[in-house]
């Protein structure tokens, strides 16, 4: 969904293109492959290890048209070369103060560009019909943690509001439901394994309520014993344009 909302925004060949919040360069490595070599990514982190990782992925597998550079998010200045578009993943949601962020990163566009977002948002989930006491309690442990680190778990319904008071034009929003059933799941035991140490940080389960080396299996045997679908995550993606035209 992240790179059908790159596609439908309109990043394209030849483009530049800033990755806000870029973490170890996920996203900008995808939106690479849509500019081509004739565009440009430039992704930028406050995490200086998050971004040495970066750098050193796009190295070993010699990709040209991707930069990283230690930067926070509040202190951008408007550049002389400017970009044509600037996307983000799971970024806006930690933000204090997300239209001043916006404001930030719009400066960082000409005249015409986009913004694009993609955010998660725990307002409507989880939904079920038939209980599932553990997916349930897993999903609990990502929302809460993320929430005592100061997210906004309903960042989604805000995104319309925010965008527009950066001064953006909205030119589409949708809503689309992370789904498991017993024949289709999410890597909902991998992403707990990755935020482990955070759970445990912040007081939200310990290790042995988790017990990560059988989670993914009882999480199948639950699915298979209710023959349920399991509605995890909302995901909103957005974009928006900057007021004015340019080439």
């Amino acid at each position: 969904m992240l790179n059908r909302m790159f596609v439908d925004a309109g990043i394209g060949p030849g483009m530049k293109v800033l990755d806000v919040g870029c973490g170890r360069g996920d996203v900008s490595l995808l939106v690479s492959k849509l500019t081509g070599e004739t565009g440009m990514v430039l992704g930028i982190d406050h995490d200086a290890p998050s971004i040495e990782f970066a750098q050193n992925r796009v190295n070993e597998l010699s990709i040209s048209n991707i930069s990283f550079s230690v930067c926070d998010i509040m202190s951008l200045t408007p550049m002389q070369d400017l970009f044509d578009a600037a996307v983000s993943r799971r970024v806006i949601m930690y933000l204090q103060d997300p239209v001043e962020a916006i404001k930030k990163i719009s400066g960082m566009l000409r005249p015409g560009g986009i913004v694009a977002l993609l955010e998660h948002d725990a307002t409507m989930v989880p939904g079920r019909i038939t209980p599932l006491p553990l997916q349930e309690e897993v999903n609990r442990w990502i929302s809460e943690t993320i929430k005592r680190e100061g997210a906004d778990l309903h960042i989604g319904f805000n995104l319309d509001k925010i965008i527009k008071q950066a001064g953006l034009i909205v030119e589409h929003i949708r809503a689309e439901a992370i789904i498991q059933t017993p024949q289709t799941s999410y890597p909902t035991a991998t992403i707990i394994r990755a935020m482990l140490p955070r759970i445990i940080q912040n007081g939200v389960a310990t290790e042995e309520e988790i017990d990560i080396e059988t989670l993914e299996q009882r999480l199948i045997e639950e699915r298979n014993r209710n023959n349920s679908m399991y509605v995890s995550d909302m995901v909103f993606t957005i974009w928006g344009r900057k007021p004015g035209t340019g080439s």
